[in-house]
């Protein structure tokens, strides 16, 4: 057993007494390098988390994306913890939800309206079902190996997963335009909607960012044929540019979904629409008992306007670009290759030629248990609370986890 994680250990052999898996789905051991990470968080703050046996982390995983502005950011607990001595969860929405959709529709560019839910997923197969009945069409395309959340129609593995599940869905290859137009030319007449994140993040693969022809081609195909675009903005929202991602890189779409960093880590999702689709869309039935909650609403609102002012995604840019920079170098120094790959706010530094993930498995685990806490296989995160001084912090232990390191 790794003496630094003897309290997790242990509670996953309580876990796994009760829970299928003992920790599923992306959190799971065996997502990162069973053994040699934590598997229980404690407490956090900034951009730091501590686990159950008390060690310490800067975290570049951010929850997996939902912290934007750090953990405990006092502004957004304030007008959460004001909003929850009024009530939470009602039987009807508050004041707040429509707060938000004017706020969403102010901000980002394309959307006339918006809905909301919990999860990333909520909004995902929502806005496929909203793009069948605006088009009439059944057939969804996505790119190959893109993930869009847990539902049977996207869900990375094939548990409980029938054939029907995936019988209307196309794929084709990320920035092939020839996989992409061939696609169209044979579907398009029965595409309702092509899904995209604005940049390819799949595990176990580098991240790419779209060529101005992609986007070009995209842009071009789903308006000559009538299919609606769906960019599944869930991990990026907020990180790369304040009214949407797509307007980095210049997607034109007609529904767009958020997530992830859109409250902060209060639980909250969104899609936003242009206004040709506000018919259809109030045709498709949504709804949760815990959707309509105030305080996930009001810390939303909270989050964009600290985005806003304190131009949060600029930050992330310089920060991001000081970690990776500094990341290759280190590199360089200890002759250990490293490459970089997807934007500065959300990079992905691996070890070069390393095809098993072996050796990025290592370094990820000597980095963590020197205290910076490093995804082998899935992009990272940065927030505003990592500063310069944290992420001068952060390439010391990253480099106290390349002497120590045997490839």
């Amino acid at each position: 057993m790794n003496p630094h994680y003897s309290e997790s250990m242990a509670l996953f052999k309580r876990a796994s007494a009760v829970i299928p898996g003992g920790i599923y789905g992306h959190a799971a051991p065996a997502a990162t390098v069973p053994g040699a990470f934590p598997y229980f968080a404690h407490h956090a703050d900034g951009g730091r988390y501590w686990d159950v046996d008390g060690n310490a982390y800067i975290d570049l995983m951010c929850g997996y994306g939902p912290i934007l502005l750090g953990y405990n950011h006092p502004e957004v607990n304030a007008v959460a913890a004001e909003v929850q001595a009024q009530g939470d969860c009602f039987n009807h929405p508050t004041e707040y939800t429509v707060r938000l959709a004017e706020k969403l529709t102010q901000t980002i560019d394309g959307a006339d309206w918006a809905v909301f839910g919990k999860n990333g997923s909520d909004m995902t197969s929502w806005s496929i079902r909203t793009a069948r009945e605006f088009t009439g069409k059944k057939r969804i395309a996505k790119a190959t190996h893109a993930y869009h959340g847990i539902d049977p129609w996207c869900v990375p593995g094939f548990g409980g997963v029938i054939t029907e599940d995936r019988a209307q869905i196309d794929g084709f290859e990320w920035n092939n335009i020839e996989s992409l137009t061939a696609l169209v030319e044979q579907q398009g007449d029965a595409l309702a909607a092509i899904m995209l994140t604005p940049f390819h993040h799949p595990a176990f693969e580098d991240s790419a960012l779209p060529t101005p022809e992609f986007v070009t081609a995209v842009n071009q195909l789903t308006q000559h044929y009538g299919i609606l675009l769906i960019i599944d903005d869930v991990r990026c929202g907020f990180r790369l540019h304040p009214q949407g991602s797509h307007k980095l890189y210049g997607f034109e779409p007609d529904l767009i979904c958020f997530s992830k960093a859109l409250g902060n880590g209060y639980p909250i999702s969104a899609c936003v629409g242009r206004k040709a689709i506000k018919i259809a869309a109030s045709k498709c039935f949504l709804t949760g008992s815990f959707w309509n909650a105030a305080v996930p609403m009001a810390a939303a609102l909270k989050t964009i306007e600290i985005a806003e002012r304190d131009q949060i995604a600029i930050q992330l840019e310089r920060r991001g670009t000081q970690l990776v920079e500094g990341m290759l170098e280190l590199g360089l120094r200890y002759g250990i290759p490293l490459q970089a790959s997807g934007p500065a706010a959300m990079p992905y530094v691996r070890v070069a030629d390393d095809h098993s993930f072996r050796k990025q498995q290592a370094l990820c685990a000597a980095a963590t248990q020197n205290g910076l806490y490093l995804h082998p296989h899935h992009n990272w995160f940065l927030c505003a609370a990592h500063t310069r001084e944290v992420i001068d912090e952060s390439l010391q232990r990253f480099e106290a986890a390349l002497q120590g390191l045997e490839l």
